[in-house]
This record gives C-alpha cells, sequence and structure tokens, in this order.
C-alpha cells in the first residue's frame, strides 16, 4: 500500500482543470483514470459561454483553444409545431460563446500538465477512511490500495465519491440525448449561430465548430429500450432519422453525414437541485467537484464550465490556506484541507443550486406534455429567473 498526497479521481474536463488549477497554485497532484487512455473521443462537443471563459483564462489554456472554434454570434429558435417552420426568437450575444469539441478540450488541458501528472488503467473500486490516521483509503478493482492525504472526486454523474460521501442518488430526467459531429470537407453554409428547431417535445440544436465542422445534438423523450441497441452508432443514426422524419431536410443532412464515431445516446441525468441545497459535499480532506458534485442536464449548457469554474475555486481556496507551502505537501494538514474544502463548498453551493434548478425547469419543460405543468414551470422560470441569462455573467476570480 503506497502513499500520495492529492489524488483527484477521474480526468474527465473537471479532473484535468482541478490538476492544472492545482499545478498553477504549486500544489501537486497525481489524477487516477479508470480508462486506458485519455477519454478524449466520447462527447462530441461543448458549448462554453463567458463564464466558462473566464475560468479558462484563469487556467492559461483559453489562448489555445480559441483557435479551435469559431465565436458564435447569436442564438435563433425556430418552432416546427403546425406545418410550417416559425422563427420565434432571435437574439444576439454580446459574451464570448464558442463550441469546443471535446477532444480539443481534454486534449489542451492534458498537455498543460507535467509528464506523467495522469495515472491510467486506475479504477477505483472504494474509498474508506483509514482508522488509524483518518486518511482516505483508495482500493482499486486490480486489487492495490493507496493511502492519500487528499481526494478530489471528479468522476461523473456515477461518482463513487459522491456515494461515499452519502449524497443522494441522480435522478433521470424522462429525456435522452444524442449527440454527434457532421464534417463539410467543402465548407458549410451555417451562420455562426446556435440554431435551435423545437417541435412538440423534442429539442434539435445545431452550432457550427469552425468553418467544417458542426456540432448537434438532439433531447427527446426517452423510449426504454434495450440499452446495449444505443451502443451502436447506426442504430443511433437510424433511429434519430426516424424520430425527427418530420424535420426540415437540413436536420436530416445533418445526422445522415455525421461522423459516426461521434455519435452517442445517453439517458440525461441530474442531481436535484434541492439534494445539492442540503448535501455533503466534503468530509475531513474528501470534496467532489464537477459531475460528481452537480451533474445537470445539457439545457443551459453549463455543465460543463461550472466543472471548470469548481476547478479554480477549489485551487485557490486550497492555496489561500498555506496549502501549497513546503515540500512533499508537507503542508497538507487535516484541518487545512477540511477549511479549504468547507470554504469551497460555501462559495460553490449556491452557484450550482440556481444553475441545477434553472437547467432543472428548463428540462422538465420540454418533457412534459401536460399544458398545466408546461405553464407552471414558465411561471416559475419567469418568477425566479428574469434574466435567463444572468448566469453568464458569474465571474469564479482569480486562480
Amino acid at each position: 500500500m503506497d502513499d500520495d498526497g492529492v489524488v483527484i479521481i477521474g480526468a474527465g474536463i473537471c479532473g484535468l482543470a482541478t490538476a492544472l488549477a492545482l499545478h498553477k497554485k504549486g500544489i501537486k497532484a497525481v489524477v487516477m483514470e479508470r480508462s486506458e487512455s485519455l477519454r478524449n473521443v466520447t462527447g462530441a462537443a461543448i458549448g462554453i459561454r463567458p463564464n466558462g471563459w473566464r475560468a479558462l483564462d484563469q487556467l492559461g489554456v483559453a489562448e489555445t483553444l480559441r483557435h479551435t472554434a469559431i465565436r458564435v454570434k447569436r442564438e435563433r429558435i425556430i418552432s416546427l409545431d403546425g406545418r410550417r417552420q416559425k422563427e420565434i426568437s432571435l437574439t444576439n450575444w454580446d459574451g464570448e460563446t464558442r463550441c469546443l469539441r471535446r477532444k480539443d478540450l481534454i486534449d489542451t488541458l492534458y498537455a498543460a500538465l507535467p509528464p506523467g501528472n495522469v495515472k491510467f488503467g486506475c479504477q477505483l473500486e472504494s474509498i474508506k477512511f483509514d482508522p488509524y490516521s483518518t486518511k482516505p483509503v483508495l482500493r482499486f478493482i486490480d486489487g492495490s490500495s493507496i493511502i492519500a492525504k487528499v481526494v478530489i472526486g471528479c468522476d461523473g454523474g456515477k461518482s463513487i465519491i459522491a456515494d461515499f460521501l452519502n449524497l443522494k442518488p441522480t435522478k433521470m430526467f424522462p429525456l435522452g440525448g444524442v449527440r454527434g459531429l457532421t464534417s463539410y470537407p467543402n465548407g458549410h453554409s451555417y451562420d455562426h449561430e446556435f440554431a435551435r428547431f423545437q417541435k412538440d417535445n423534442i429539442l434539435v440544436g445545431r452550432i457550427p465548430i469552425n468553418d467544417n465542422l458542426v456540432y448537434w445534438f438532439c433531447a427527446h423523450p426517452y423510449i426504454p429500450k434495450d440499452e446495449k441497441n444505443w451502443e451502436d452508432p447506426e442504430v443511433i443514426r437510424q433511429s434519430t432519422l426516424e424520430l425527427l422524419r418530420d424535420h426540415p431536410q437540413e436536420v436530416h443532412e445533418l445526422i445522415e453525414n455525421a461522423d459516426m464515431k461521434s455519435l452517442s445516446f445517453t439517458r440525461l441525468r441530474y442531481r436535484a437541485p434541492w439534494d445539492l441545497l442540503t448535501g455533503t459535499f466534503c468530509k475531513g480532506t474528501v470534496v467532489v467537484a464537477g459531475d460528481a458534485m452537480h451533474v445537470m442536464g445539457p439545457f443551459l449548457g453549463q455543465g460543463g464550465s461550472a466543472g471548470l469554474e469548481d476547478a479554480v475555486v477549489l485551487a485557490r481556496t486550497m492555496a489561500q490556506l498555506g496549502l501549497n507551502n513546503g515540500k512533499g505537501g508537507s503542508k497538507l494538514t487535516v484541518h487545512g484541507v477540511e477549511e479549504a474544502f468547507n470554504r469551497f463548498v460555501k462559495q460553490r453551493r449556491m452557484r450550482v443550486v440556481r444553475l441545477s434548478l434553472q437547467t432543472y425547469l428548463t428540462g422538465m419543460l420540454l418533457s412534459t406534455t401536460s399544458l398545466l405543468k408546461k405553464i407552471m414551470y414558465i411561471m416559475l422560470l419567469i418568477l425566479l429567473f428574469h434574466n435567463k441569462n444572468s448566469h453568464l455573467d458569474y465571474d469564479c476570480g482569480d486562480l
């Protein structure tokens, strides 16, 4: 059984961003990733709004990523209910918005880390506190164990660390989501806009990444099927085309020409806003961040950006308490880490509660067929979020 200092579980967006933020503050961390290699081929793309770019600027990778994606200048919403297309909203965006390939974001964060910071093939099986030292003991499925001084769980919506902290289980939206990328070798003709097509309880979104690559998604009512069928890209494509048979030809072409390797289907899950309000996000020297803390639906496009914010705030609070001084992590005292984690949770709780609540209400509005419920969700959104884009003004602060 080996000893280690700061251990981050999961090399997704939040895990890599947290490792980079800690590195910039002089705190060494090792990232344990269950996959045998970097998970940079799933998830297709991720939209980053102004608050996310503020976090990326603090991490020092924003300029590199800006060269990988065009700036999206507006949002257009098209209603397909009835016989004709009807443009119901056109909003110009002042703040910076770009859609990044998830691979570009993951690769850039990884490249900014010192070599060897990520260990692959380390699938966590369990975590417990050592009864004598009160340090976290991590056990992996290969039978190996390590004693860590600090554990940061960035292990996603099905987090083992969140279970250890007794966070309530995530819940499922009655919706599924299909994501994909479509390449146009000779260039596409789409404007630099986020176009959304709404019909009944189906939402299709299209957003260009650059002049040759377009990201698209489809959120639709979840129909229980053999989940393994949805692992076959051809099944995903054919099922989505069938579902959208009444949609415009431009939508069909996106799906028909999609890169098969980019196609994925997921059942959309969330951590309930009321659970975030009362949940225990840290215990001793163990804490969660990113989706492990606040997995949410994609309806505001804030899940990834919220994880980037977590990384900046967590590293800053640890450094403020002097946890970046000394060699070999000698300043990583239990009391100091507990205080840093408590400050982190206090700073982040209401931010993620509000994001999750707005996302939850938006998702339930899309999924319900009841007119009464639709009116209720609309009224709650107007009452609680009269400025629906106020979350974009958030600044996580300096690293």
